[in-house]
């Protein structure tokens, strides 16, 4: 059986955010960067998987020289293999040209089970996944927080709105998207991270697949506007209710 899962390296959510100079996405400078946490679980149901099955794994990640770091990370946990994309401007690229790139290199290789992160924790969008199972023609799972494997059929449980979940079963090909609480991802040890360093890592220009056209384009990002603080009335609840209507007339056109 052949898995891949699929991971980004996006900036420490902590990090202090500076809208980049093209006004385009966020200032990428300067910042610590890690592995999307949602990826951490797909890296870490995928290696369960493997040491289950028996299954060969491969890790994909697309961006800049420096997502091999992430790449190496998720090699550490227990992947056989790295596939880095390189693409310095991949963080301008709409989810559409993203999970393109994916079903791009993934479509002659006979991937039997796909795992990504439910969405990133900077776009956010949650469409990867999902696209790239379009585009490969396979089924595809979300937001899946419990995960089985018995007798080639995955069986998985969906978190619906509310905290409903609910049961679904599959049979391969599948890509499942992953959601916070999946599982416990692993800490790499020192054994294994040195072990990393001697797995085969696939460096592959984003040129030689075929580029997809954008389905969105963002036009401009900006903080949003500061406002001033609200104001807190207090006393007794008649004279409170007669200053409130006051404000209500001379501030708002709420009682004009």
């Amino acid at each position: 059986m052949k898995l891949l899962v699929c991971i980004k390296q996006v900036p420490d959510m902590e990090s202090k955010f500076k809208v980049g100079a093209e006004g385009l996405w966020y200032d990428r400078h300067d910042l610590a960067w890690l592995m999307n946490e949602y990826d951490e679980y797909g890296v870490e149901q995928a290696v369960q998987l493997k040491e289950q099955t028996g299954a060969d794994l491969t890790v994909l990640s697309i961006g800049p020289e420096q997502v091999k770091e992430t790449i190496k990370k998720a090699l550490a946990m227990g992947c056989d293999r790295g596939v880095h994309i390189v693409d310095d401007q991949a963080h301008l690229k709409d989810p559409f040209e993203i999970a393109s790139m994916i079903a791009e290199f993934a479509g002659d290789k006979g991937f039997d089970l796909i795992f990504t992160g439910m969405q990133s924790q900077d776009r956010g969008s949650a469409q990867v996944g999902v696209m790239v199972a379009e585009l490969l023609t396979i089924a595809a799972v979300t937001t899946v927080v419990d995960f089985a494997f018995v007798d080639g059929q995955v069986t998985v449980k969906r978190e619906l709105e509310g905290g409903v979940k609910a049961k679904v079963a599959s049979k391969l090909p599948v890509l499942i998207t992953c959601q916070l609480g999946l599982n416990a991802p692993r800490y790499p040890t020192l054994p294994n991270i040195m072990k990393a360093k001697k797995k085969e890592m696939l460096s592959l220009p984003a040129t030689d697949l075929r580029k997809a056209a954008a389905l969105q384009e963002t036009m401009k990002i900006e903080f949003p506007a500061k406002r001033s603080g609200g104001l807190f009335l207090e006393g007794e609840v008649a004279s409170i209710a007669d200053r409130l209507i006051r404000i209500l007339k001379e501030k708002t056109t709420v009682l004009a």
